[in-house]
């Protein structure tokens, strides 16, 4: 992960943890499943997952889109990164606060 993308994500997770307190974020282990979401986030009985990217024009690696799509079908899954984070974020809260 670029230094980039690591300060975004850092600051995304701080940001989740600010609007939902109780939430729990979790960093996924690509090396176990690969292409897997880098975060998913528990509210409640909602949750999540979020790859996130540097720039909207980053390279996607193997699987990360069927991954985003199955996820997505299943709860909300996403790409994220700085140019689509409200977007993001609004949808965070429709999908966690249901």
């Amino acid at each position: 992960m670029s230094a980039k993308e690591s300060e975004f994500q850092s600051s995304l997770i701080k940001r989740i943890h600010s609007e939902f307190p109780e939430a729990i974020v979790m960093k996924n282990d690509s090396g176990y499943l690969q292409g897997v979401p880098d975060l998913t986030i528990l509210n409640d009985a909602n949750w999540a997952a979020l790859e996130v990217k540097k720039s909207k024009s980053s390279k996607h690696q193997p699987n990360q889109d069927y991954y985003v799509k199955m996820m997505d079908g299943m709860s909300y899954a996403a790409f994220v990164d700085p140019e689509n984070v409200e977007e993001v974020m609004d949808a965070l809260q429709r999908t966690l606060r249901a």
